[in-house]
């Protein structure tokens, strides 16, 4: 606990991680209540304890979650490794705020709009903004280490 409240900007980061793993949580809880809302069920034995087989079938708003889920797999996984090393190597902590607070509300925007199928091009411009500060942390992070390499 002193770790975090000596480095204001990994604390900083912590929040912001902490909220996108429950935004996770969330969108995965949201794909299981939409399957047994549609009784869509990806296993047998899932749909077998739900009414028969007949419920062992996809359903494309199931899909649409389970994808949300997956791309947030692939986009916060990334972002928790980076803003962790990114803290650790002594940005402003105003600076590194942005940095995480612009991926984290870029990502509550994408969610929101697969889940609720908004119009193009608003998922995908959410996706580029979310990654303006992955990109500025990794070269931050490179150009840090670059002497040890």
């Amino acid at each position: 606990m002193a770790f975090l409240t000596r480095n204001e900007v990994f604390s900083c980061f912590v929040f912001y991680a902490v909220l996108l793993v429950i935004k996770m949580y969330i969108l995965a809880i949201i794909t299981g209540q939409v399957r047994l809302r549609k009784k869509a069920f990806a296993n047998p034995e899932d749909a077998l304890r739900h009414g028969g087989l007949q419920f062992y079938r996809e359903d494309p708003y199931v899909e649409r979650c389970r994808r949300a889920h997956i791309n947030d797999l692939e986009n916060i996984l990334p972002f928790l490794f980076l803003g962790a090393i990114y803290s650790m190597i002594g940005p402003s902590l105003s600076v590194a705020r942005l940095h995480f607070l612009v991926f984290f509300l870029a990502r509550v925007l994408h969610s929101v709009a697969y889940l609720f199928a908004l119009r193009a091009p608003t998922r995908s411009l959410a996706y580029i903004v979310a990654q303006i500060p992955c990109v500025s942390m990794a070269l931050q992070i490179l150009v840090a280490v670059a002497a040890y390499a």
